[in-house]
């Protein structure tokens, strides 16, 4: 939740709040460590890790776009908006004060609800709920479930004494009690060091859980004490499920993302803001860095966007309004080897307050206003290329030091972003295998190696000539070929898996980096993180170009965000023609 006034009165009544998020400047944090449950991870086990947010979507649209749009696409994810009931009004914000913990909001009840769930599952998509725990309402009334309740009494779920002693608005940001006791915009804000609420919001996500959700966006986590919500978590009846926290990073504040990491993930603010900064008014050459090194969260827990459902109308990151400038800020982000994205979709509007079209359902895309940015070919078609180029780092960058940007994604991937006035032609570079690619930001990948539009070959050296038109992005992956030649490899893909016995503590986890790009080129931030299933086993897989020797080293991330590398000398490894060659080691203390 951004510090914006619509979640809880008219406009009128908060529009200086809205202006203390437009003032906000980006400023560096201390990232903590990673989680030592691998399924909390931002970037969720596998390679499918991109998340379409359906932003006031009903359930009964949701499923049908999971069956028809989401799976094909090979999206990992599908985010709902709250499910819970809520206050009744037509503006978007009536969501985000729940009157009771019931599936009864506006966008369809308990039976829709896990239908969609199935119908996602069925698609292969999983199911993120957009968790609302911080507050209730702002004021009285009866909710969309027909709930008669008033501020401070919620029948049968909570009364005056569950919530914060302080019941005035918050007023200063750096203040923690202020922010996480006193009153976001008018809401009444739950008491989470309680039992009784911890008990009580954890027996509503164990509730989601039991209908076959996935894992949970918390809104305004900021606004509760990471020891609450780490409480809250231990107590639903899979403590390990995807979660991931909605923590806004303010200069100067009280409260600041890092505290977070050890709770679960954590959406990265900063990143989308710095991107409409350097999307607008800079060089995409800056784009060389960006990531951990800006201060940014480590890769493995953070969670980034272009926009969401906030940030698009207080402004303060790109939104469809930009037309070319978000789509190729889309491409990036997909394109990009930081976090895990988030692709927002929802709807025209030009009053902040607007709630969604036809009450949420979308009879189709790119009709009534519904602009369906998940479904935009050029952003739809970039979900692929990503998961082609899973656990594979940057490399063959270039640049002209302006806006013209180019860059690989190991052997597997390559895009070219042109945000100048004029036609880009050049001969790139790659690493690539040779072979006929198509170009999935102009036409579809068809069955048997085709393609709906335009072709790029690359040659035995790599490199490939092609015109980017201005405004324009050019984006080729394995897996996605051109007629007549496949773009696989003649000897196959291969990659390294890493299997490592390691004992930690709560709060640790276990990486390996190495001298290799895709292993971080021995950058503590861009180590790539392990997976704790196995435990005290640490596995994880990165694809490595055919019979490429590199080093590594294991190194672990506690708590407070220090790095512990282990002893000895660096580790060596092949990969093989084709297949995956399999390293076998144990901690070195």
């Amino acid at each position: 939740m951004v510090h914006t006034p619509g979640r809880a009165r008219p406009r009128r009544w908060l529009t200086g709040l809205a202006v203390l998020t437009l003032v906000l400047s980006v400023g560096a944090v201390t990232a903590g460590a990673v989680t030592r449950t691998s399924s909390a991870e931002a970037a969720p086990q596998g390679t499918k890790d991109v998340t379409a947010v359906l932003f006031s979507w009903r359930f009964d649209s949701v499923a049908r776009e999971c069956r028809d749009t989401l799976g094909p696409l090979g999206y990992g994810y599908v985010q709902v908006s709250p499910p819970q009931e809520h206050i009744q009004g037509s503006q978007w914000w009536t969501q985000y004060q729940p009157v009771s913990y019931t599936i009864a909001g506006r966008l369809g009840g308990r039976t829709a609800f896990k239908a969609m769930v199935d119908t996602c599952h069925a698609a292969g998509v999983k199911v993120i709920v957009d968790a609302v725990i911080n507050h209730m309402s702002a004021g009285s009334g009866t909710g969309t479930g027909g709930t008669t309740y008033a501020k401070y009494h919620y029948p049968g779920v909570y009364q005056a004494q569950d919530f914060h002693s302080c019941r005035t608005r918050i007023s200063d940001y750096r203040n923690r009690y202020d922010v996480q006791e006193c009153e976001l915009v008018d809401l009444a804000d739950l008491h989470t060091g309680t039992e009784y609420v911890r008990n009580r919001i954890a027996a509503y996500l164990s509730d989601l859980l039991a209908l076959g959700v996935d894992g949970f966006r918390i809104d305004a986590a900021k606004h509760i004490a990471a020891a609450d919500l780490a409480a809250i978590r231990s107590k639903m009846s899979n403590p390990n499920a995807y979660w991931i926290q909605e923590v806004i990073h303010g200069a100067g504040e009280a409260v600041q993302p890092g505290e977070y990491t050890g709770t679960g993930d954590v959406q990265e603010f900063r990143y989308a803001r710095d991107l409409r900064r350097i999307f607008l008014d800079e060089r995409l050459a800056y784009l060389r860095t960006i990531g951990p090194s800006w201060g940014y969260l480590p890769s493995g827990q953070a969670g980034v966007f272009v926009d969401n459902h906030d940030t698009e109308r207080v402004g303060d990151t790109l939104n469809y309004k930009n037309g070319a400038t978000y789509t190729l800020a889309s491409v990036f982000t997909l394109a990009w080897n930081y976090g895990a994205p988030h692709v927002h979709s929802g709807y025209e509007f030009s009053d902040f307050d607007a709630g969604p079209p036809n009450g949420g359902t979308v009879v189709a895309c790119y009709a009534d206003g519904w602009r369906c940015q998940h479904k935009w070919r050029q952003i739809a078609n970039m979900v692929k290329f990503r998961t082609a180029a899973h656990g594979t780092g940057v490399v063959d960058w270039w640049d002209n030091g302006n806006d013209q940007i180019a860059f690989g994604r190991g052997d597997r991937a390559f895009v070219v972003i042109n945000k100048e006035g004029s036609t880009l032609t050049r001969t790139f570079q790659t690493s690539l295998p040779a072979g006929t690619y198509c170009d999935v930001q102009h036409g579809d990948p068809t069955s048997g190696g085709g393609c709906t539009g335009p072709t790029v070959t690359v040659n035995t050296a790599g490199r490939f000539t092609a015109s980017v038109g201005p405004n324009d992005a050019l984006a080729v992956h394995v897996g996605a070929g051109g007629p007549g030649t496949s773009p696989a490899p003649s000897t196959g893909p291969s990659s390294a898996a890493f299997a490592v016995t390691a004992t930690t503590v709560w709060g640790q986890n276990i990486f390996v980096v190495g001298d290799h790009g895709a292993l971080g080129g021995w950058d503590p931030a861009r180590a790539v993180p392990l997976s704790s299933a196995g435990y005290p086993v640490w596995r994880g897989t990165v694809s490595l170009p055919a019979g490429t020797t590199f080093g590594y080293k294991y190194l672990r991330k506690n708590a407070d965000g220090t790095v512990t590398w282990e002893s000895g000398g660096n580790r060596t490894g092949t990969t093989p023609a084709s297949g995956t060659v399999t390293l076998t080691d144990t901690w070195r203390n």
